[in-house]
């Protein structure tokens, strides 16, 4: 979901995903139970005892009124001997029968929630088919705020549109479902009869369009791929078809890129240049991301009168296009629809990637746009102080979906972790392989930071409890000596919420200005709120110094101030085994070892690139390896150590 449509979802909740018994407390960030604001606790376990496998919607509807009515068939199986099932539909709906196994049956009903009997046995399959008819609720019907569908003209172009915005927990509001994240259907058709001069766009293949020989079509669309509930769509107009191909380096055929535009003359020629431009980010996703999810199917997009996009599973709606929404609704193919957030806690997954999506957008495709968008970004980001990208209070949809917290800085904790791992091609390789491991299925936030681990053999704990959990950002201030052809530098750190986040530990690149030779990028580790490195043999500099200059952290510049307080001395009170200088042009030593040791050089990939024995005070060159981030094994006896070296 885009940004621009975030005040039109805030209307639209009816229920939402808790973690323990009303926040996602720290100790279950890994596991969620639903809280539903229509369902109790009681009724939210019925719903976990069988998983839903199909849905089949059947409906009546057209373009000047939400009202609809028609047949939704929910084809599922037991997890367990299973008596009745309980599912959700909106209590304004006059149910006249519902079946189960074709055998009409008599039910309960409880507000919204529906019960039947099915007595099944364990992995048992059936099948409910619910025949209803009404109005979907509004605001003023559903004092959850109802919007799972809506009827509007277009303000600029004055077409009536009537289309649906099911996120996050809205689908209950126009058919009979099971709104569970964990749980998704592993396909789904849609039939729409609409009058026969409308279309009806949906998700999946228009097998066919029927002409029903009384004023009225039927479009049925078949997809057939897992599909979160909340990622069934339906938008219905007097729509022209514009299509166009991608053909992605790998892709088996060209892919299809369909697109539902208002039947006004003037639409498609405002929009045609940027609807063609999503061939160019289909391209490019497919090779950041892997192959298009749903390739053999299609892309595309349906128009629908309200300030944004939903990233409705290959058929997105939007009410306009621009290079930015088109490519974070496009991202969402792979980060919320392929993959989904396992809670609403962790809407990371969606929004963070769909958001860096558009980052990644101009760095390929118009460089010079790029720095600008990550520094406004980063901008809105520090408006205020605290805010964790993970969701503390997941019944709060507003934090949810929170522009500054979940959409910008998920997207910049993201442009972190890729300038930690210090290595592109393992970044995308991990992006990659993160859409096979958890394909057609859920993941939390978590479950991405032991993909980065497993990938790179490092430990991201401290970056996830600092960016991830944690809150704020840090100020940065320097202090430095000039020493002969050595620079000694304290680098100091303060959060903006230090008492939730005192010390970020991430890496932090300095660049040097030596007049006469040019200028020298330096990473550094930082490891603590106050760390003083030599860098030596770097000749004069000049008081040009700057603090990540290529903005790859969230932060704010305090000073930079020349001072002859600092002593180099500092650099060999420790007596514990460490690498120095650290950062290096490419040469170390080891300090503080006593006897021969063997050394190894790891690259993040966890390759070995150099395997020696060492002695006391011995220069160990790593110049062969070229600049990057190296881990160091250094083995006495039986005693292991590992330290992480830069190489500038």
């Amino acid at each position: 979901m885009s940004k621009s449509l975030l005040t039109l979802s805030f209307l639209i909740l009816s229920s939402y995903f808790f973690c323990q018994s009303t926040i996602c407390g720290k100790k279950s960030r890994r596991h969620a139970q639903l809280k539903s604001n229509s369902l109790n606790l009681a009724q939210i376990s019925e719903t976990e005892r069988y998983d839903v496998h199909f849905y089949h919607l059947n409906l009546n509807m057209d373009n000047m009124s939400t009202s609809l009515s028609g047949t939704v068939r929910m084809d599922a199986s037991a997890n367990e001997p299973l008596d009745s099932a309980l599912y959700e539909l909106f209590s304004g709906y006059t149910i006249t029968e519902i079946r189960v196994n074709g055998t009409a049956i008599d039910y309960s009903r409880d507000n919204s929630a529906i019960k039947v009997p099915v007595n099944a046995n364990q992995n048992e399959s059936f099948t409910i088919e619910t025949d209803y008819a009404g109005t979907p609720p509004t605001a003023a019907t559903n004092p959850l705020g109802g919007a799972g569908m809506s009827q509007d003209d277009s303000p600029t172009w004055g077409n009536e549109v009537v289309w649906s915005l099911s996120e996050p927990f809205s689908a209950y509001e126009w058919f009979p479902c099971k709104q569970s994240l964990t749980d998704k259907a592993d396909s789904s058709y849609f039939y729409i009869t609409v009058p026969s001069n409308l279309k009806a766009g949906s998700n999946g293949v228009l097998d066919q369009v029927v002409d029903l020989g009384n004023g009225y079509s039927r479009y049925e669309w078949k997809h057939r791929h897992p599909i979160d509930y909340y990622l069934i769509s339906v938008a219905v107009s007097s729509y022209v078809e514009y299509n166009v191909y991608a053909n992605p380096a790998g892709a088996p055929n060209p892919i299809l890129i369909q697109n539902y535009i208002y039947d006004n003359p003037q639409t498609l020629i405002n929009f045609q240049d940027d609807i063609d431009e999503t061939v160019d980010f289909m391209e490019l996703f497919y090779d950041l991301y892997g192959p298009y999810p749903f390739e053999d199917e299609k892309y595309g997009h349906c128009m629908a009168p309200f300030s944004g996009g939903m990233e409705h599973q290959t058929m997105t709606s939007q009410g306009f296009f621009n290079k930015g929404l088109t490519t974070h609704e496009l991202g969402h193919q792979w980060w919320g629809d392929h993959v989904t957030c396992a809670s609403w806690c962790d809407i990371w997954i969606n929004e963070g990637f769909a958001s860096y999506s558009e980052y990644l957008m101009l760095e390929n495709l118009y460089p010079n746009q790029s720095e600008g968008h990550m520094e406004d970004v980063h901008e809105n980001v520090m408006n205020q102080t605290g805010g964790s990208v993970w969701v503390l209070d997941s019944l709060n949809e507003n934090r949810i979906f929170s522009g500054r917290l979940t959409y910008d800085k998920g997207a910049s904790i993201i442009h972190t972790m890729r300038y930690m791992i210090n290595d592109d091609a393992l970044f995308f390789n991990i992006l990659r392989d993160f859409q096979v491991d958890y394909a057609d299925s859920t993941a939390h936030g978590i479950n991405f930071k032991e993909a980065m681990e497993n990938a790179t053999g490092e430990s991201f704990n401290a970056l996830f409890e600092e960016w991830y959990f944690g809150e704020g950002y840090p100020t940065y201030s320097l202090l430095w000596q000039q020493s002969g052809d050595d620079v000694l530098i304290q680098i100091n750190h303060t959060g903006s919420k230090p008492n939730i986040t005192p010390t970020f530990t991430n890496d932090l690149d300095i660049r040097f200005i030596r007049p006469g030779i040019g200028d020298t990028l330096i990473r550094f580790d930082i490891n603590a709120n106050s760390n003083t490195f030599t860098v030596a043999n770097i000749g004069t500099i000049s008081s040009s110094i700057s603090v990540d200059p290529e903005n790859w952290i969230i932060n704010k510049l305090g000073s930079i101030v020349q001072s002859d307080e600092l002593g180099l001395s500092e650099q060999d009170v420790a007596s514990e085994i460490s690498l120095h200088p650290n950062p290096t042009a490419g040469t170390f030593q080891i300090k503080n070892l006593k006897d021969h040791a063997e050394l190894k050089v790891y690259d993040l990939k966890g390759t070995i690139k150099k395997s020696l024995k060492i002695s006391p005070g011995e220069n160990i060159s790593i110049n062969d390896l070229g600049k990057g981030t190296y881990i160091i094994e250094i083995k006495q006896s039986k005693e292991i150590k590992r330290l992480k070296i830069i190489s500038f």
